[in-house]
């Protein structure tokens, strides 16, 4: 464990960055602190070398399997100043500080499990024991397209002329395309203007 008081930084900002390593491991969580663009950065790695510094040296633990269990950032003293503006007057603004505390604890690295066989291997083992695997029946689109439907003939002239569809209309059958009315309509307008 290690603590930094009166760290010149706002706890709220501070926060944002210990949130982001905990539960890392401390190599991992200084690098990834190193290549931070926060400010804080640098003040919450300084609290977890010293911490992970503290466990090597007082309880002899390997600094490899040391893992951030916890970042507390607590609200220190907040000293306020005043800055004159115009018209004779002064606005107060505030340097706020924080204390940082940083818990390493020690948790060895699980041992790695080794890999199984590739299954690959052994379904091939079980089927050249099997015999050859049966055909698998194609899909409709694939039955489709592997027999393809032969094409009827075109239908003869002599079957179109028999078709009551294509027939000729009669002669005398002809539509009347006049105005409602017909011509008695339009001679009655011309005598009355």
């Amino acid at each position: 464990m290690a603590k930094a008081k009166y760290v010149r930084r706002a706890p709220r900002k501070a926060r944002i960055v210990a949130d982001s390593v905990v539960g890392l491991r401390v190599s991992d969580a200084l690098a990834q602190l190193e290549f931070s663009p926060r400010h804080a950065a640098l003040d919450v790695a300084k609290v977890i070398k010293s911490a992970a510094a503290n466990a090597e040296h007082n309880y002899n633990l390997s600094r490899d399997d040391l893992v951030v269990k916890q970042l507390l950032v607590d609200e220190g003293p907040t000293m306020k100043r005043f800055r004159p503006v115009s018209r004779g007057m002064a606005h107060q603004y505030f340097h706020r500080t924080s204390h940082i505390t940083a818990v390493v604890e020690d948790r060895p690295a699980p041992p790695t499990a080794r890999r199984p066989e590739r299954r690959r291997r052994r379904d091939e083992a079980v089927a050249a024991e099997a015999g050859p695997r049966p055909r698998r029946r194609a899909a409709p689109a694939e039955a489709a397209a592997v027999e393809p439907e032969t094409p009827e003939a075109p239908p003869s002239a002599t079957d179109v002329a028999d078709t009551p569809e294509t027939a000729e209309a009669p002669a005398n059958d002809v539509a009347d395309t006049s105005p409602p009315g017909g011509e008695e309509a339009t001679q009655s307008e011309g005598d009355e203007s």
